[in-house]
């Protein structure tokens, strides 16, 4: 059950310098075994194909912590749980059902500085918060203050802990975990099982996930009564098959589930359902909503008709799609507004407006209010089409309908703006978001950027630039390689390398197609020394990916030129083909002077290592060469168009 079918072993568990750590081996079929290892030092590390933890955060200096002992209150000194434990626990529970888990977190660490000694509960309830915020590094750090505490895990604390490590994506270390639990005299439960079938599914591994499933009705690994599974349990293990697209091995679950005497519910036939219309099978998913409420008497709900209506669209039979919607009243089911968004889209894909309007009507008669979504489909749709005028009209209907718009609406304007090039008007976009308090993102600034870049005018978009800084607003991969094309353009490419120092400075990791960028701004003036030596600093810092690179920007697709419609149908990426190599040998040709004096290939393979340093040399060589730096640009243009 661990990855490169390395198998689990439990180790005892002891603390290591303030550290927890997991390391295990053993699941073998459909039965786990626990051996402890002579001369073990006991500590819990990551086993053969896990990757390692981070650092855990480290433990508190010593005159900290005779502070902390110090404040202790009585009852806590006592050992006891006092009422401000209790209630500051029950408070974090709150926070967390309230999707506000890092103000859980904080209520903890003033729990800690008012000298109370957190109770079992608590340290669960926290862990409970760091899933939530995702921050599995610390997970190494809880185990050891629980440790430190002397508190004794019991069968909850472990759920919450094997459920954090599914959610970081380490079965090993969580199947590792649920072989501790049984070790420490904990029995497992059905949740437990539960987590370990989900994340084995979710790691897009249902074989594993039918053995803990097997290993949970025939008994425990250390031959424990069998826990039964219940109807959660059989669902998780549909899912997991179908997720895989092993409909057949769902199926069988499915006959076992009826076997035991469970029928299978609506989130079973959901499941299902999804499956065939993610593999554009929708009309058996919609046979599967008779036989649920014809044989199995199941009310069908909004989620399975928008599991049809969804799957109809995305194969383009969208009058099976409506079709479906209006039967959802003859079901007793009303339409709700992601049904309807889901249809509308599908014919704002198509192009077909009289539909769309249709659509938009058959929601009024239903009483279905549009949501932003809806206007947010109709927004992108129309300023794709370059319908700017009409697209305002939609953005008023919203405004007007009580529906703020978000920087995620504000980026479709200023896409359509920047596609009709009028990066002026994108940008006016950004100061009405300022006047109406809504922050803009990294992609809406990026569009802006990206207009001003596609009518050559960059001193604007470093403008724009700076202002996104001056926000708070990190800029991510998609900003700087369009900041860079934008000087490629222009021809200057030493500019378009300083922007590698910028991107140094912001913390942002270039890619291949980055240096790529680079290499295309010197070939166009015919320094393809320059060009390599780029190419070769990608390959000495390697093909790193920023990780806020999630979204990109929008360019003109419709009536922008024709050089920037290229960059967006390669997302950025530069490209060499025969047209551009014939047009580098002519610029080369033009500057012969600029290439005999060129540095060596050898000199140019060492300052691979440094490319950002190396730009004043390539200015220099462009100055001293070509007489054309400092110069406008227009007599930049006259040489190598000549």
């Amino acid at each position: 059950m661990v990855d490169n079918g390395v198998q689990l072993t439990l180790t005892s568990t002891v603390k290591t310098n303030g550290k927890i750590r997991i390391n295990g081996e053993v699941l073998n079929g459909s039965h786990l075994k626990e051996k402890h290892e002579a001369g073990s030092n006991g500590a819990l590390h990551p086993s053969n194909g896990q990757a390692k933890q981070p650092p855990s955060p480290p433990p508190p200096p010593p005159q900290k912590q005779k502070q902390k002992q110090k404040l202790l209150c009585t009852t806590c000194g006592k050992g006891h749980t006092c009422q401000a434990v209790i209630a500051r626990t029950r408070q974090m529970r709150a926070m967390i059902d309230a999707r506000r888990p890092h103000q859980a977190h904080s209520a903890f660490r003033h729990l800690v500085d008012d000298g109370h000694r957190p109770s079992l509960v608590t340290y669960t309830t926290l862990l409970a918060a760091l899933t939530s915020q995702r921050a599995f590094d610390t997970i190494p750090w809880l185990l050891a203050e629980v440790e430190d505490a002397g508190l004794r895990p019991d069968s909850i604390f472990f759920n919450a802990l094997i459920n954090a490590l599914v959610e970081a994506r380490r079965m090993g270390e969580a199947t590792n975990t649920f072989l501790r639990m049984g070790h420490s005299g904990c029995r497992p439960t059905a949740s437990t099982f539960n987590t370990l079938i989900k994340g084995y599914g979710i790691a897009g591994r249902p074989e594993e996930s039918q053995r803990v499933f097997d290993m949970m009705a025939s008994g425990g690994a250390g031959g424990e009564a069998a826990v039964r599974p219940n109807l959660t349990t059989y669902n998780i293990l549909v899912k997991a098959w179908c997720d895989a697209g092993r409909l057949e091995e769902a199926w069988r679950v499915v006959a076992r589930m009826r076997a035991s005497g469970a029928d299978p519910d609506v989130v079973t036939y959901n499941t299902l359902a999804s499956a065939y219309a993610k593999n554009d099978e929708t009309w058996r998913a919609e046979e599967l909503v008779v036989e649920m409420a014809q044989q199995a008497g199941l009310r069908t709900s909004e989620r399975t008709w928008g599991i049809i209506v969804g799957g109809y669209c995305r194969e383009g039979r969208l009058g099976e799609a409506l079709r479906c919607v209006r039967q959802m009243k003859d079901s007793g089911v009303l339409p709700n507004v992601i049904v309807f968004n889901t249809l509308l889209k599908g014919f704002l894909d198509a192009n077909d407006m009289a539909a769309v309007d249709d659509v938009l009507g058959l929601m009024e008669q239903f009483g279905i209010k549009p949501d932003i979504v809806t206007y947010s489909h109709q927004l992108n749709a129309l300023s794709s089409m370059g319908h700017m005028a009409k697209c305002m009209k939609v953005f008023d209907k919203m405004i007007e309908a009580g529906i703020e718009p978000d920087p995620q609406v504000y980026s479709i304007l200023a896409k359509g703006y920047v596609r009709a090039q009028q990066p002026e008007k994108a940008e006016e976009l950004l100061r009405q978001m300022g006047r109406l308090g809504v922050r803009p993102n990294v992609v809406t600034f990026t569009t802006v950027i990206s207009g001003w870049c596609s009518v050559a005018d960059m001193g604007n978009a470093v403008r724009v630039y700076a202002a996104m800084r001056d926000a708070g607003v990190r800029p991510n991969l998609r900003t700087f390689e369009t900041l860079i094309w934008g000087y490629s353009e222009l021809k200057q490419p030493w500019k378009a390398e300083d922007v590698l120092q910028m991107m140094q400075d912001a913390g942002v990791r270039p890619k291949q197609t980055t240096y790529c960028l680079v290499a295309d701004a010197w070939k166009a003036v015919g320094l393809v020394e320059n060009a390599n030596r780029a190419l070769g600093s990608s390959s000495s810092s390697g093909d790193l990916l920023d990780a806020d690179d999630d979204e990109e920007p929008y360019f003109p697709d419709n009536h922008g030129d024709d050089k920037l419609q290229s960059f967006e149908r390669t997302n950025g990426h530069a490209k060499s083909d025969a047209s551009r190599s014939m047009q580098v040998t002519r610029a080369s040709m033009s500057l012969k002077t600029a290439r005999s004096s060129s540095p060596s290939p050898s000199l140019l393979r060492r300052s691979c290592r440094l490319p950002v340093r190396s730009t004043w040399l390539c200015r220099k060589q462009l100055q001293m060469q070509c007489g054309v730096y400092g110069q406008s640009i227009s007599s930049l243009k006259m040489v190598f168009l000549s």
